[in-house]
């Protein structure tokens, strides 16, 4: 059975639900109270609408109070030799499972778990300063790959938790 078949099984969709484009899964959440260094794991964690994730030092008043990258952007620098990374050591808060994180939309919303739901606000980041994991292989993906979020709405989340994203509540500008 492959993993997405397993998540469907163990979360089943909810057909009432259609405008839902894709379901994931929270595989670690990170956080740290000093910057530049990896962040250390938890079980869960909890988000503070319009601040963050509660005692994580990028948490604040700005667009970028959670951060998100993919386990398979993981596996890419896994693959390029530095095998024993982790969850948490690209500074990312929340590592998902079975989402194509760079392909979404700014605005997308997301749910996480039964109450928490975050809004998309930038794709990538500028990278100012190399960082440890580009001197070792000369590449990393979070400049490229990572996406940022503000929170819409606080709660619990927890690893192991189901994430839906919905592309229909995305807040358009009028042209």
């Amino acid at each position: 059975m492959s993993k997405l078949e397993e998540i469907i099984r163990v979360n089943p969709l909810n057909l009432s639900n259609l405008c839902s484009i894709a379901i994931g899964k929270v595989v670690a959440i990170s956080i740290s109270k000093k910057k530049g260094i990896p962040k250390s794991n938890v079980q869960y964690a909890k988000l503070i609408e319009n601040f963050g994730i509660e005692g994580d030092i990028h948490a604040g008043n700005w667009h970028r109070q959670v951060s998100f990258l993919a386990l398979e952007s993981i596996e890419k620098m896994r693959e390029k030799g530095l095998h024993n990374l982790r969850p948490g050591a690209f500074a990312e808060n929340i590592t998902t499972e079975i989402l194509t994180l760079p392909e979404l939309q700014i605005g997308t919303r997301i749910k996480i778990g039964d109450q928490a739901e975050l809004e998309i606000t930038q794709i990538g980041k500028e990278c100012h300063s190399k960082c440890a994991i580009f001197f070792k292989v000369g590449d990393c993906v979070m400049p490229r790959e990572g996406i940022f979020a503000v929170v819409l709405k606080g709660g619990k989340i927890f690893v192991g938790d189901r994430i839906e994203l919905d592309d229909s509540l995305i807040q358009r500008n009028p042209s």
